[in-house]
């Protein structure tokens, strides 16, 4: 019986096709841990996403990054674009504003969704205290670090201790918290008051339909406001 040998190349590309064509990208929140000295205490939160393109789209994440390159002096930068696979994209959609990673002072990293400082700064008693007022107990952070409020938009969004609690005792490293939901909204993630006050000049904020249904419609049908002839230029050159 005559056998017929197919060419490599020809192989290479028909696996390539069956598989989609796409190559494996690694996780970007995975990247910038990997480039953060082991003993520098910091928090990873999602600052802002975006979608690009018609028939195939571009997912971008955005990070905003708090570490300590000096024991007990954060230090906030927030970093340029990177292009995520659409899986990951998906799997956060509901996590801007979010911490995605952190390490604490006892060296162990969490990679779990969690409200911003509340793995490492509040209810460390370095940095603040629980102040009781009115019945209720909220963060407060002392002189030195009041920026911190700011930086977390505390004063606008104070931090109760029940919702501390709460986090603490069913979520802390193993799933997402986004606090309590009132008026159909949750208190922190993507669609939360917290996060349109914070991030209210992101490229997510820019569109005013929902942001998850507008990255499930983009996957589905061409022609949408973002158009696939738009360019904007990506500062920092991060994962292009």
């Amino acid at each position: 019986m005559k056998t017929f040998r197919i060419p490599l190349f020809f192989f290479l590309m028909a696996t390539l096709s069956g598989c989609g064509g796409k190559k494996f990208q690694k996780n970007p929140v995975d990247i910038i841990v990997k480039d953060i000295p082991t003993d520098h205490v910091f928090s990873i939160i999602l600052h802002d996403m975006d979608v690009e393109g018609n028939f195939f789209s571009k997912y971008h994440h955005q990070y905003r990054i708090i570490e300590e390159k000096e024991p007990g002096k954060p230090e906030e930068r927030t970093t340029g674009w990177y292009e995520v696979d659409k899986a990951f994209f998906e799997r956060h959609t509901n996590d801007m504003g979010m911490e995605l990673a952190s390490r604490g002072q006892d060296g162990k990293l969490i990679k779990s969704v969690s409200p911003p400082g509340y793995n490492n700064y509040v209810g460390n008693e370095k940095y603040g205290y629980w102040n009781n007022s009115g019945g209720s107990s909220f963060w407060a952070f002392y002189g030195q670090y009041a920026f911190m409020s700011s930086m977390f938009n505390m004063m606008t969004y104070p931090v109760r201790r029940s919702y501390y609690d709460d986090y603490r005792g069913g979520y802390y490293g193993r799933r997402p918290y986004y606090g309590p939901s009132t008026r159909g909204r949750t208190y922190y993630g993507t669609n939360s008051d917290y996060n349109r006050n914070t991030r209210s000049g992101s490229a997510w904020s820019r569109n005013t339909s929902n942001f998850k249904q507008r990255v499930s419609n983009r996957t589905s049908r061409s022609g949408s406001r973002y158009g696939g002839s738009r360019s904007r230029s990506r500062g920092g050159g991060f994962g292009k």
